[in-house]
């Protein structure tokens, strides 16, 4: 999840709760909300967990039946989902950020919602990867009202969005015939 607010991103969730008082995420949270350490790559942790997703869904759908690729990604996306939120919110209260920057399960989910029924070639997924990044950042109505929703929801649910955003433009432009099938 992106804002042009980094301040904002770095409010802390209780002011009062300091450092070493506030609980440690447990290892399982940490794996899977900065996508296995992606999000602790700078700059722009968002990105580098954007642009490890599509590697990562470009090495996985080779092997995949053409026709599973899309159930592929919407199960993958799901996974990410569900087990983003909750690893989300625990980062996040560790961390003592409504939305730390180095959460990037969001974009992961976002970033494969994207390409669900994208053909597995360069420029689908480079287009995929600018489209998704574009929504995340603009957040187009109402993608940035979700952010206000609390805890991991807001944290993932807001690049949901942006990728549902991403996968519409995507499939238009696959419609109309600019990208290879």
């Amino acid at each position: 999840m992106t804002t042009d607010n980094a301040s904002e991103r770095s409010a802390a969730i209780s002011p009062a709760m300091t450092d070493a008082s506030r609980p440690r995420a447990p290892l399982w949270a940490n794996l899977v909300a900065t996508f296995f350490g992606i999000g602790n790559l700078r700059p722009g942790p968002g990105t580098w967990g954007s642009a490890a997703t599509v590697l990562w869904w470009w090495l996985l759908a080779r092997s995949i039946v053409p026709g599973w690729q899309p159930w592929a990604a919407i199960l993958l996306a799901l996974a990410a989902i569900l087990a983003g939120i909750p690893a989300a919110t625990r980062v996040a209260r560790a961390s003592g950020r409504k939305d730390p920057q180095f959460v990037v399960i969001d974009e992961v989910a976002g970033q494969l919602i994207t390409l669900i029924a994208a053909p597995i070639a360069w420029q689908s997924l480079l287009l995929g990867f600018i489209l998704f990044r574009g929504f995340d950042i603009v957040k187009p109505w109402p993608v940035r009202r979700l952010e206000r929703l609390p805890e991991g929801v807001g944290i993932v649910v807001d690049d949901v969005a942006a990728g549902i955003y991403g996968l519409a433009v995507m499939q238009v432009a696959l419609h109309f015939g600019l990208l290879p099938r």
